[in-house]
């Protein structure tokens, strides 16, 4: 009798064992399955801007009320183009460094010095990000800023007065400064196609992603609602 009750009990302890350590290979399974959300930085201009969502002191496109004579329906963050993306996704805003009115190069509107507000000078303050967009180029094109030549190293200051030096200086910066994100540049539609065309040739010098947007709709210029729609869905057609 004692010899059964001992078989009966070695019995149990083989099949209880198994069942434990199973039990503990999925809760670390489940447990290494929850994946950290992704930290999405924006290296933009009036199109990524909104108020209380940028800098202080940075000049604003979008805002809760517009100023009298502004055209647009955007008057909530939840309908920019970069927040509807990182709520679809599930993501988490790292920073939102965008500008209105900004060059990439240092050189702006009437030939204006703009140097304290260009993206070529504001690659440092993205914080820790994951993934980065570079929504740029629209006003180089609008403001008619030199092309300059490329150079891909050892630019000089004034090379950073001109859009291919300054694009291929900023690229550079951000691939060496958060050698951990990806990179991804947004290309307007509509802009000139000699700065589409240097935009393309420095991500691809650089092999960073780029995507074309197409047909985005604008009043003034500007995504409305349905073309900030418009770019999170062209993103997601890319693969992001």
């Amino acid at each position: 009798m004692r010899l059964l009750k001992e078989c009966r009990f070695l019995a149990g302890l083989i099949m209880a064992f198994p069942v434990l350590a199973l039990s503990c290979q999925v809760r670390a399974n489940t447990t290494d399955s929850i994946a950290t959300p992704l930290k999405v930085s924006i290296l933009g201009d009036s199109y990524s801007t909104f108020e209380g969502w940028v800098p202080e002191g940075y000049d604003i496109w979008y805002r809760t009320v517009p100023p009298k004579g502004r055209d647009t329906d955007v008057t909530k963050v939840e309908q920019t183009w970069w927040k509807k993306y990182i709520d679809q996704k599930g993501y988490i805003l790292e920073a939102n460094n965008s500008f209105s009115g900004a060059t990439v190069c240092n050189t702006g509107y009437d030939g204006n010095d703009y140097s304290a507000k260009s993206f070529v000078n504001r690659t440092g303050l993205l914080g820790n990000p994951d993934l980065i967009f570079v929504f740029g180029g629209t006003n180089d094109s609008w403001a008619g800023s030199p092309l300059g030549e490329y150079v891909w190293d050892d630019w000089t200051p004034e090379q950073a007065y001109s859009y291919r030096p300054a694009l291929a200086q900023m690229t550079y910066n951000l691939i060496n400064s958060y050698p951990n994100a990806r990179i991804v540049f947004l290309i307007n539609d509509g802009i000139d196609e000699e700065v589409k065309n240097s935009t393309k040739k420095v991500c691809d010098h650089y092999n960073v992603q780029y995507i074309q947007l197409e047909g985005i709709e604008k009043k003034t210029g500007h995504p409305d609602e349905r073309g900030m729609q418009q770019i999170v869905e062209q993103i997601i057609e890319a693969g992001l």
